[in-house]
């Protein structure tokens, strides 16, 4: 291994890290992929956002059942639930896109390293050695004249406890041979609404403890009102402004006791309690500290084109500092790299055009501005909102709670933000991400057609609201 120079070499196999190295296969980079694990993937394929999104079309297609005759369904009055299916089919498709990853490495001729990454230092006469420690504990040196770090992160507990069959992370409510009548979870972001949104599909008693003012709180002001809104109405118990003092071990469970907003102590008892406080970067243990890199709070700082203060040494995903934590904004960073290391076209990562995209019911898509952060950047604004309720496809669908709104700059018209809580959110905020990239305006957009009947027509309505112009309210 050690007689092969690699241009580039990419430690951590997940989102961020296998994009990277297949754009730079594709762009004609000798390329070493390294990954500690015997699977491709990472957190995002094995035990976050793809077998939890498989685990929320399980609950959305349950939700319809309970409605089946009214769409002209009979025979389905008292389905039943199959937990161990559920199980089944989240991980057939973890297996499927994993087997893909495998294959994608092959036909990019990206040469996959299995083994622990850590890097030893600075390059010498131009290449860097990484020391790859095996499963077996052997240890055998990559040498590459580049390097991307994409090591990833670790669901954060809180101070005191461990995961285990009854305190929970990501990880290990993924895979609970049984499912729970009862769920706390502690944390609103978005891996805690979407378990809590599956969970009570399914059945279960599911409360959120929130220990700031609102939930979902890096959304619009107005998204977490209707989100709060709706949990209420699907019978989630929302609590925020409140702080966990303590879980306890019980019988049946665990005990949760916490300090509500008012100050008042309260106690919740449950059969699983998730832990979704945020992600760490892993950092800890990469050979950084050989290196020109001062962490921040263990993430890595970057310049616009993802290089840290160590010269040739690039880090993209979990890890950087100042970026969230979203799979697809790693996997975009890591097609940046490897375009600027081949030499071809490459612009930087914009946080301002990142979608936010939560697949609760209902979903949450926002790309942009919030209606506050514009008006403290100085815009003056100008702000359209447009409920589903007026949207005819949202009538077919069953699914009209919810709306569009649109953050405007009203002297020139451009869109600033764009923030959806409705059906298919997450799949609709694709437009607008393009609307911010092309700096359209509102007097463009709403002359753009729009097919009819679409969830897509409630975004030209929201641009029209703009301009108090909404056809369909």
């Amino acid at each position: 291994m050690a007689d092969t120079t690699y241009d580039l070499a990419v430690i951590g196999g997940g989102p961020a890290g296998y994009t990277c190295a297949i754009r730079a296969g594709q762009l004609g980079l000798k390329v070493a992929l390294i990954e500690k694990t015997d699977k491709l993937g990472g957190t995002c394929l094995h035990v976050g956002c793809i077998p939890t999104k498989a685990m929320l079309f399980s609950a959305e297609v349950w939700d319809h059942l309970k409605h089946a005759e009214s769409y002209g369904i009979e025979g389905v009055s008292a389905p039943k639930l199959n937990w161990q299916n559920v199980l089944k089919r989240k991980n057939d498709i973890i297996v499927k896109h994993t087997k893909g990853l495998d294959f994608l490495m092959k036909k990019n001729k990206v040469t996959v390293v299995r083994g622990y990454g850590r890097l030893t230092g600075g390059a010498k006469d131009g290449v860097f050695t990484i020391d790859v420690t095996a499963a077996d504990g052997k240890v055998a040196p990559v040498l590459t004249k580049k390097v991307v770090l994409a090591t990833g992160s670790d669901a954060r507990m809180l101070p005191g406890y461990q995961a285990d069959d009854t305190i929970l992370t990501n990880i290990e409510i993924l895979s609970l041979p049984v499912f729970p009548k009862s769920l706390v979870v502690i944390g609103s972001g978005a891996v805690g609404v979407e378990f809590a949104s599956v969970f009570k599909s399914f059945g279960a008693e599911v409360t959120i403890l929130e220990a700031l003012p609102r939930i979902v709180p890096v959304e619009d002001e107005e998204v977490s009102k209707e989100l709060t809104r709706a949990y209420k109405k699907r019978g989630i118990d929302v609590n925020v402004g409140c702080k966990v003092e303590k879980i306890e071990k019980t019988k049946g469970g665990a005990k949760v006791s916490f300090t509500d907003a008012a100050g008042k102590p309260q106690v919740k008892e449950a059969e699983k309690v998730l832990v979704a406080v945020g992600r760490g970067p892993r950092t800890a243990d990469a050979g950084l500290d050989k290196t020109k890199i001062q962490l921040d709070r263990g993430f890595v700082p970057v310049n616009e084109w993802m290089e840290t203060a160590e010269p040739g040494v690039y880090a993209i995903g979990d890890i950087v500092a100042g970026l969230p934590q979203l799979a697809h904004v790693g996997a975009m960073a890591g097609v940046v790299v490897a375009s600027k290391l081949a030499g071809k076209y490459a612009r930087p990562v914009r946080k301002d055009r990142i979608p936010g995209c939560t697949y609760c019911d209902p979903q949450i898509g926002s790309v942009g501005l919030t209606e506050a952060q514009a008006k403290e950047k100085g815009y003056q604004v100008k702000v359209g909102k447009f409920p589903f309720v007026g949207n005819s496809k949202a009538t077919i669908l069953d699914s009209h709670d919810g709306f569009v709104k649109v953050v405007s700059d009203a002297k020139y018209g451009e869109v600033l933000g764009v923030h959806i809580i409705g059906p298919n959110a997450t799949e609709l905020i694709a437009e607008c991400v393009v609307a911010l990239e092309l700096e359209a305006t509102i007097e463009e957009l709403m002359f753009t057609i729009h097919a009819h009947p679409t969830l897509a027509e409630s975004l030209l309505d929201g641009y029209s609201s703009v301009e108090g112009m909404a056809i369909n309210v």
